[in-house]
């Protein structure tokens, strides 16, 4: 609510973010030009004095939710003072720490290390980042820094060492570079890792405009380069999603924002948020094909209202200030329930989303959440306590486990909670005043604020006097068999069931290789393997005595395909049977499913006699 011109203050703020006030300074170099076969080089040059040291690996990574730190693909490390190479010992409790002692006379430790990026299994960044074309550096990946020191206090000179031919794009200030080398300001560990690095052998940029004096980019990197050759028809929606989410918020607290997009399948897929970019990496035709294109379509949106909540507000539990201190997730439901409902929102702003495919994903969201058993013992806000251990989990049994339903089921109570503002205010406020509010101040360089659960309550009820306190009681603290569906009916729309799926569902359904009949046989099957991934309670599939990991083998006594699967169940409206062969282990069973209602797909349906809230909530703002 309050934009403000930005000036000669500017260079100051970006000096001081630079380099901190008293910060101990080390330095990293980091050579990439082996990442292609997966191995990355790096070599840290710290202060140090004489006696004992303890140097720790980050662990608990900002937007990661997790003790996510790839600390067992960290190898071939080595301490060296003075000329002489140092003992030194892990810590038998805190994997993460490492002791030695520094010799007398020495005044700093020279460290190498490798990381094995990619190799194995692994959660967010610590997954799949590099192919023979492209390489996504995290630095938090290759940095140890002394433990207890705050990573605000701590700052770093960082310097790259790129494949011949290959670029880079980053967040991160640079001081100069030349050919395949890049040396980097001088910045806080805060920064640093806040700031990641996109690399690649076909790499191109696309400016989306200066808003309030700040550049906005998107950046592609591929392993192909027609990848990243796109029209401006394409690229045209996220210029006008980069002017929608300031006119959302009013004010911006980055000094530029640059969308860092992997287009591959050769890496692990998600978006993860930064200060002043986004680590955003998804399949290779995201752009090319409608499926991945409209699963995908709320991503980039989402990723970019985090710079506003979680790295500016931010939780108090998640504002740690080093990256060893456990974080707490209580209020995972608003940094990603409430980012969840802003991103879909701003997607369907902007154009990312058409109409129908913006309320296709609300309807798949609260179809969803209605076949979860999991409610009856486990509430929402434990899912967000325990987000560390449920991120990750398998989807065997998901709607008994519940998973991280903090972002769905965040997206329909944000619904509800703005349609409950505009409805007290009889159409003059909406969620969007709440966001002018909560993330005001003055447009600029990144810095924190924390905020606490009442101080949410707190800035709505200066929007919409209410009892927010009990209206987040009931919908998070408590457990709830059905969904918050409060905001749907009250936009005008209801949750309805249909024989065909949404251009949305089908997307979603591409995307993840699904075959999704949770409301109608109660399962879901994996199309390229036929592998029963999940088995809905109390459903005709569980009934029949089906779980996850069974393997599907024939349908009515033909060999099975999706063709085939859908048809079955289509066709049991008019009598048609569901017999099922399948594999569990070495042991082979038929059974036949008791279901007769065909295909059922979850779609909004409009109420009638009602105004449509949603096409007012989507309606562009930015002029």
């Amino acid at each position: 609510m309050r934009p403000h011109a930005r000036t000669s203050w500017l260079p100051i703020a970006l000096l001081l973010l630079a380099t901190p006030a008293g910060a101990q300074t080390a330095r990293v170099d980091v050579d990439l030009r082996e990442a292609p076969r997966r191995l990355i080089h790096a070599r840290l040059t710290l202060p140090a004095q004489p006696g004992p040291l303890t140097l720790v690996y980050p662990k608990w990574i900002p937007g990661e939710h997790g003790p996510t730190g790839p600390i067992r693909d960290l190898v071939n490390l080595r301490f060296t003072a003075g000329g002489r190479t140092l003992t030194w010992r892990r810590d038998e409790e805190e994997m993460f720490a490492f002791h030695l002692d520094v010799p007398a006379g020495a005044r700093e430790l020279a460290v190498d290390l490798d990381l094995l990026p990619s190799v194995g299994d692994g959660n967010f960044s610590a997954g799949g980042s590099v192919t023979p074309n492209l390489a996504l550096l995290s630095w938090n990946q290759v940095v140890l820094y002394p433990q207890g020191v705050p990573s605000d206090d701590y700052s770093y000179q960082a310097s790259l060492r790129l494949p011949e031919g290959w670029k880079w794009a980053t967040a991160l200030p640079v001081s100069r570079s030349s050919g395949a080398s890049v040396e980097f300001a001088r910045a806080s560990l805060t920064t640093l890792v806040d700031s990641p690095v996109l690399t690649g052998r076909y790499l191109r940029t696309y400016p989306l405009g200066v808003v309030d004096g700040a550049t906005h980019d998107l950046v592609l990197a591929s392993d192909d380069a027609g990848a990243v050759d796109l029209p401006d028809s394409m690229i045209a929606p996220y210029r006008r999603l980069v002017r929608e989410a300031n006119a959302l918020f009013g004010v911006h607290h980055y000094r530029s924002y640059h969308f860092l997009v992997t287009l591959s399948d050769n890496v692990d897929h998600f978006g993860l948020e930064h200060h002043e970019s986004s680590d955003d990496r998804v399949p290779e035709r995201t752009f090319v094909d409608s499926g991945p294109r409209i699963a995908d379509a709320d991503l980039l949106s989402h990723e970019m209202v985090h710079s506003w909540n979680g790295k500016y507000r931010r939780p108090a539990g998640l504002a740690t200030g080093d990256y060893q201190r456990p974080m707490r997730g209580d209020l995972l439901w608003v940094y990603e329930g409430l980012t969840n409902y802003l991103g879909w929102l701003l997607a369907g702003r902007c154009g990312l989303f058409t109409p129908e495919q913006a309320r296709g994903e609300i309807a798949r969201a609260a179809g969803t959440l209605s076949v979860r058993p999991g409610r009856g013992w486990r509430p929402l806000f434990d899912t967000a306590v325990a987000a560390q251990v449920l991120y990750g989990a398998p989807t065997a049994w998901a709607n008994l486990r519940r998973g991280t339903d903090f972002y769905d089921e965040g997206t329909l109570m944000w619904l509800e909670a703005d349609t409950r503002i505009r409805s007290l205010t009889h159409g003059a406020r909406s969620l969007d005043d709440f966001c002018h509010a909560f993330f005001d101040g003055q447009s600029g360089s990144p810095r924190v604020s924390p905020y606490t659960r009442e101080d949410v309550e707190h800035a709505l009820n200066a929007v919409a006097p209410s009892d927010w306190k009990a209206f987040f009681a009931a919908r998070v603290d408590s457990l709830t068999a059905r969904p918050p569906l409060g905001g749907i009916e009250a936009a005008g729309w209801r949750l309805a069931y249909a024989d065909t799926a949404t251009e949305y569902f089908e997307s979603v359904e591409e995307l993840y290789e699904d075959i999704d009949l949770r409301f109608s046989l109660g399962m879901r099957v994996s199309s390229k393997e036929g592998t029963l991934s999940d088995v809905m309670l109390g459903s005709p599939a569980s009934k029949a005595g089906l779980g996850p990991d069974m393997e599907l083998v024939a349908v009515n006594g033909r060999e099975w395909n999706a063709d085939r699967l859908k048809d079955a169940v289509a066709k049991s409206k008019s009598g048609g049977p569901v017999t099922l062969l399948v594999k569990n282990d070495e042991f082979f069973r038929e059974v036949k499913l008791d279901y007769k209602d065909g295909a059922r797909y979850p779609r909004l349906e409009r109420r009638a006699g009602t105004p449509d809230l949603l096409d007012r909530i989507l309606k562009p703002r930015a002029r």
